[in-house]
């Protein structure tokens, strides 16, 4: 009592059935494992280092020089 048993299972799924048709729950499986293989892909993508992904330090400086100057502004205006 209170368990779940595997006719429970097969009550819902011919509920199921009956309420979305074949045609319906296939399609949405379809898309399901679809989703899960982008996901995988996805996540085997992210592991690979990419190649040529390294930065200037020339544009890392410009960076941080632009950075105090825009800080050095801002206390200026907050001063007057």
């Amino acid at each position: 009592m209170g368990g779940v048993s595997i006719w429970h299972w097969i009550v819902v799924g011919v509920i199921v059935m009956l309420l979305f048709g074949r045609g319906k729950v296939s399609e949405l499986m379809g898309d399901v494992a679809k989703g899960i293989k982008s996901f995988k892909k996805g996540m085997a993508e992210d592991d690979e280092p990419t190649p040529g992904a390294t930065v200037d330090p020339k544009v890392i400086d410009n960076v941080k020089a632009s950075n105090a100057q825009a800080e050095a502004q801002a206390k200026a205006e907050h001063k007057a």
